[in-house]
């Protein structure tokens, strides 16, 4: 195998089923030491069972890998750290995040409540920033870390009745987007993926596969094994790109990006709403455009098309 972890520590999130489990078993399988975090709730989010994630450990175990079990939530700060200090306090170091826990939940916009609002975001948005804060540190204290954070398309793309989800996701990007630009100097790089897999999330959403077996193809294409082989390369050392998304559906594997164009620059002191309207195929023309790493380059790129010495 090309791709290696020998000496170095994964923490996976939610890696008690679906997707997780399948990241932790091909990161331990190529030499990670992983710790396997997952409470063992329900989709929805309620219930816990410290057998989930132990199962993982059983199966890494079983064939010589090196993993251990964490079941602290990650909606807690108190259980983000602990859950890095497990890493540590058992395998000396911290290497790579693939920040994957999540639950889900379907509501129309117009009746979602404040509290299934707030439980989604504490799980997708805070748990991410609860765990990659302390992990930073100890990537930083090093010299080295890859995160891999999972967001989804639901956020950039949107998703009916999805809103606290594809919010949620949605801030997943921008986080991971500035520990990107922070972690540079660090020999820290932080990517998102959009997956795409027959997993619980999906069986949620649509109903259990068996019962669409033949009728809906894509449903057959998207096996979740075909979400691994880029989660596994952003996380490795081979991986040399950050401040990027990638989608990763049906063996599909492309770039998300968001771009500025060009668009119309105004000769007036002051324009109206009337040149706006004016000029509006300029301002959604699609070519040319840019993408800026950071909200620098977008000032910069301004000043120079309108002409702002810098």
């Amino acid at each position: 195998m090309v791709i290696g972890f020998t000496g170095q520590v994964a923490i996976v999130t939610g890696a008690g089923r679906g997707l997780g489990r399948l990241y932790a078993l091909d990161l331990a399988r190529r030499g990670a030491a992983v710790v396997v975090n997952d409470i063992g709730s329900s989709m929805h989010g309620e219930g816990a069972d410290a057998d989930v994630a132990d199962a993982v450990v059983n199966e890494i175990q079983a064939v010589g890998g090196r993993a251990i079990a964490s079941h602290d939530s990650v909606a807690t700060i108190e259980g983000g750290a602990r859950i890095v200090e497990c890493a540590v306090k058992e395998f000396g170091r911290l290497d790579v995040v693939v920040s994957n826990a999540g639950i889900f939940h379907t509501a129309e916009f117009e009746n979602l409540t404040p509290d299934e609002w707030e439980r989604m975001v504490n799980v997708h948005l805070h748990g991410a920033f609860y765990l990659s804060q302390p992990a930073y540190r100890a990537m930083k204290a090093h010299g080295y870390g890859r995160f891999v954070f999972i967001s989804s398309s639901a956020g950039l793309f949107g998703q009916p009745n999805s809103a606290h989800y594809a919010a949620a996701k949605s801030g997943v990007v921008g986080l991971s987007n500035v520990i990107a630009i922070e972690g540079a100097q660090h020999g820290i790089s932080a990517n998102c993926v959009l997956p795409f897999g027959y997993s619980r999330m999906v069986t949620e959403t649509v109903g259990d596969r068996d019962q669409f077996q033949g009728e809906l193809p894509f449903l057959d294409a998207i096996e979740p094994d075909l979400v691994v082989p880029i989660v596994v390369f952003l996380a490795s050392r081979n991986c040399e790109v950050t401040h990027h998304s990638f989608s990763a559906c049906a063996g599909r594997f492309s770039r998300v990006f968001v771009g500025q164009t060009r668009g119309w620059v105004t000769q007036h002191a002051r324009p109206s709403a009337d040149d706006v309207a004016a000029h509006w195929a300029e301002v959604m023309a699609q070519e040319p455009y840019s993408i800026p790493q950071s909200i620098f380059d977008e000032v910069a790129e301004t000043c120079s098309i309108v002409g702002i010495p810098l």
